[in-house]
């Protein structure tokens, strides 16, 4: 008898479906089984982590929810790059150009007294800009020179974030401190907190605009994704880029298009965090958002609504980690989920055939 591991046909919807639905629950069982052996007790682990994130009334979502939009924004930017085949793994340090570049439009670049209505969009683009022309250096140092976007884009991740370094230490530092200056209330994303004077049942809220944005991000990757010619052209590219060529379809130049937009998108999550959340530009203020997209969207079978979704879950993690007070078992879950989604991607595409070996 031997076994050997065959190429598996494509699973049904149904089946597809059915495999990422136990990536999570088999997750937890994994991540509960390394709990139990350091000695922290699973179960109320658990407990403590869903009733901070989920089950803790409105304000356990508001915080959950913050969490969630910038694991949006990158994981739609690492899906959409995937679906192109094409490995944007840079999502972190498009996501620091993006803050950087935002940060200029609220505190340098701008009169303080601008109007919200021109400085919040002015800071978007800024930093949706900034993050796209990250993504087109890998872009185009794979399609000129011929290197991979994956050393490329990851190594670029530690660029930014020196150049982000420099200018909170010096150009821009506030007063000495490792941050810069507060922006101005014109440079901030509303939240439902500043609605409590009309409706006090919202005071506390601090889920901002920037869920408004992502949401709408998806749906206009979903509509590109599915009804334009380039949302084809991509999936081609992604399918078989060499037929994709045969087909007359420019993959240098679709490849700087879909590196930009992914890096765009990165740059939003950026911009928004600053705007919606620490109001400054400061060390550290991602976890690694950018990283841990590349993990929703992959979970997410790079469907632009399953990947908002996975987000929140991914941001109650870090909401429900933290309150526990370890950030080492956010890292944990986060770190099992991955290990599922690999496990199911090889369940996904291969099978174990035994063969059994006739005798003469």
């Amino acid at each position: 008898m031997r076994i050997e591991i065959a190429r598996r046909e494509k699973l049904s919807p149904a089946a597809d479906a059915a495999l990422m639905a136990l990536a999570v629950p088999a997750a937890l069982v994994v991540g509960g089984a390394v709990m139990a052996a350091a000695g922290l007790p699973p179960v109320a682990a658990f407990r403590a982590i869903f009733r901070a994130a989920f089950f803790g009334g409105a304000y356990a979502l508001s915080d959950t929810a913050v969490k969630a939009i910038p694991l949006i924004f990158c994981g739609l930017g690492c899906a959409l790059a995937f679906r192109a085949g094409l490995w944007n793994v840079g999502a972190e340090g498009q996501l620091l150009l993006g803050a950087w570049a935002a940060t200029g439009v609220a505190s340098f670049w701008l009169p303080a007294d601008l109007s919200s209505w021109i400085k919040l969009p002015l800071m978007l683009l800024a930093g949706a800009a900034a993050g796209a022309a990250w993504g087109l250096i890998p872009a185009w140092l794979k399609t000129r020179l011929g290197v991979s976007e994956i050393l490329a884009s990851l190594m670029l991740v530690y660029v930014a974030a020196q150049w982000n370094t420099y200018w909170i230490y010096s150009p821009w530092t506030d007063r000495g401190f490792q941050m810069t200056p507060l922006f101005p209330a014109s440079a901030q994303l509303w939240r439902l907190s500043d609605l409590a004077a009309t409706f006090p049942r919202l005071t506390g809220l601090t889920v901002h605009a920037g869920l408004a944005i992502a949401l709408l991000a998806a749906a206009v990757l979903a509509v590109l994704m599915r009804r334009s010619r380039w949302g084809m052209a991509w999936r081609a590219m992604g399918d078989n880029p060499r037929a994709a060529a045969a087909a007359g379809i420019n993959l240098a130049f679709h490849t700087a298009v879909v590196m930009a937009l992914s890096g765009a998108a990165a740059g939003l999550a950026g911009a928004v965090e600053v705007a919606g959340v620490v109001h400054r530009l400061q060390e550290r203020f991602s976890p690694g958002f950018g990283f841990t997209a590349i993990t929703v969207a992959w979970l997410a079978r790079l469907n632009p609504w399953a990947t908002a979704a996975l987000a929140f879950v991914f941001g109650g993690i870090l909401v429900g980690g933290k309150e526990i007070g370890s950030q080492g078992v956010s890292m944990l879950l986060q770190g099992s989920l991955l290990l599922t989604v690999i496990l199911s991607e090889g369940f996904r595409r291969y099978r174990l055939v035994v063969r059994r070996e006739e005798r003469p």
